[in-house]
């Protein structure tokens, strides 16, 4: 079957939270959206608390995505070991709560790999290689199809991930940056690569903050708590067609909505 499967940017703040809240629901139903992966770890502006997890469960994510904010709320910490459906980064070094791999059923029973990865280049050092790790999840990974979340700074780093999972995951996209990109493709094995989603909040922003906020950190003022911005919000995300026979992604490509 051809599995299209809706990967959703960062969802920043009380406005992301809104407008997944108010339009995921078409955006599912106009594209034929089966299965659906959301990151969430900004939905506080920086963490998630389980009272925000279970909204965007609500809008309609199958499944929560974490990257370097997972424990600014460190009330999420419990959750993470109760619900299987939050994922945080698989490469946390230690002893941490919750999981980063999870196994999902979707439509027909097909078994869908969800992957949550971090990287290291100018993000965070005090991590395993999400190459490595990568390698050890996936090697006894019990699933017909695998999607990845690399929650990365460097765009090289994430392309670097992409190709290195081609041929054994089917989906591979980037988050974090809030940028989305404009490099959707299918790579050679059959991996669907998209460098980053994007995010979901404010527009008139600075990657969701007040742009004041942000121009006073770049012009030398005092450290100052960031807040989100308002107004009209987009919402980032792309959808990825997978044949789940042939273990291929068969088409990659935006799918955008600005208020």
């Amino acid at each position: 079957m051809l599995l299209h499967l809706l990967a959703v940017g960062d969802v920043v703040g009380e406005g992301g939270q809104d407008i997944l809240r108010r339009r995921l629901g078409e955006l599912k139903e106009e594209h034929g959206v089966h299965f659906t992966v959301v990151n969430g770890e900004n939905a506080s502006g920086v963490g998630i608390t389980p009272r925000q997890a279970r909204g965007i469960f609500e809008a309609g994510a199958d499944v929560i995505t974490l990257g370097n904010h997972t424990w600014n709320r460190i009330q999420i910490a419990e959750y993470l070991d109760k619900e299987p459906n939050i994922l945080r980064p698989a490469n946390y070094a230690g002893r941490v709560p919750g999981r980063g791999f999870g196994v999902y059923s979707g439509p027909g029973g097909v078994r869908i790999g969800v992957l949550n990865l971090m990287g290291r280049l100018d993000l965070n050092s005090n991590l395993d290689s999400p190459f490595r790790s990568a390698d050890y999840l996936l090697r006894s990974a019990r699933c017909d199809i695998t999607v990845v979340d690399f929650h990365a700074e460097a765009t090289s780093e994430k392309g670097a991930m992409g190709w290195y999972l081609d041929g054994r995951a089917q989906a591979v996209w980037g988050t974090h940056t809030h940028v989305p990109t404009a490099d959707a493709q299918v790579l050679p094995k059959g991996a669907g690569f998209v460098t980053d989603l994007g995010m979901t909040g404010p527009v008139r922003s600075v990657l969701g903050i007040k742009p004041e906020n942000s121009l006073n950190l770049f012009l030398g003022g005092l450290p100052r708590r960031y807040e989100e911005a308002e107004g009209n919000c987009k919402l980032n995300s792309c959808l990825f067609v997978i044949d789940t026979e042939k273990k291929r992604c068969v088409d990659v490509r935006r799918v955008d909505i600005q208020e």
